[in-house]
This record gives structure tokens, sequence and C-alpha cells, in this order.
């Protein structure tokens, strides 16, 4: 796991989390995750990993999960609080995922992200993600998902943790 720099602090999700990271879900996703979903993610699913991202101890302000199936890393979730966006803090939650899948020895990622949900598609092209298929109606709502992958391990991750550290720490 990543030690991003103060105020931030990255961790483990816990079930205490979940009423905070349920406000996030309404706040920011169309279709939030059906009740009882991440209860059954952390309790009983070893394949899941979430993470928490917290500033200065307050509630929690963003969330990351993915799936560890075999060699393939499937990101299932990055999300931040409304308030803390256009920060590079989910940039910090996906190079953390890097971090974690990498030590796991996983060989490629992938996810599905919303078609029309360009500024996600922007930050997964910057880490080497390409466009390998589309999922029809794959959302609740019935728009359509582009899946994406990613080989690992990420080459240059530390220079890349480095820049981003440098640029959280510069806008304190």
């Amino acid at each position: 796991m990543l030690i991003p720099p103060a105020p931030y602090q990255l961790r483990p999700l816990q079930l205490a989390d979940l009423p905070e990271l349920h406000v996030i879900e309404q706040l920011s996703l169309p279709t939030p995750t059906k009740a009882g979903t991440y209860e059954y993610e952390l309790t009983r699913n070893d394949l899941a990993h979430y993470q928490a991202l917290l500033v200065d101890g307050r509630p929690l302000i963003g969330y990351s999960g993915y799936w560890l199936i075999g060699e393939e890393a499937h990101i299932s979730i990055i999300a931040i609080h409304p308030n803390w966006r256009r920060r590079g803090l989910g940039e910090l939650l996906l190079l953390n995922m890097f971090s974690l899948t990498q030590a796991q020895l996983a060989a490629r990622a992938m996810l599905e992200v919303r078609a029309n949900n360009t500024a996600a598609q922007a930050l997964y092209k910057k880490y080497n993600f390409i466009v390998v298929g589309e999922r029809l109606r794959y959302y609740r709502d019935g728009e359509s998902a582009l899946i994406m992958t990613a080989e690992l391990p990420l080459p240059d991750l530390e220079q890349r943790c480095h820049t981003l550290f440098t640029r959280l720490q510069s806008e304190d």
C-alpha cells in the first residue's frame, strides 16, 4: 500500500466506513450499488480488496476496489466525494491499486467505465489502459461501458507516485 503525503491517508476499507461510502455513492453514481453489496464484499468475498481514502482523520473522502482473479485485477470502483475532486485523488487511488496488485503479482488490470465518463477514461489512458471492447447497456440505467485493460507491472510506478505526491504536497 502506498503511503501518500500528509494530510492524506490510505487504509483498508472497514464496515464502519459504509455510511460515508453510501453518501459518496449517492452523490457520485447514477446507479449506486445495491444495499448489502459492500458488507458482503468486505466480509465474505476473498477476491475483493477495497481501500479507503481519508484526510486528516476526517470521514471518508474516497474509496476504491478491485477483485484479484488469477493474474487479473478487475478494478470495480474508484469514487471521490464531489467536494474533493480535481485534486489528483482518483489518480492516487488508482496508483495505490497498481501498487497493491503488482505486489500480488497481477499481470494485467481491467475495468469497465461508463461510455460518457471521459474524465475517467483520460485518467485510465494516462496509465496505459486501452479500450478492448464495449458492453452494451451494461449499467442499470442502460448506459454502455467501455472495457479497458492495461498490462502490469506498471514500469514507472515509483516515478509516477513521486510526481503525484509532489503535486499533492504543493496544493496544500
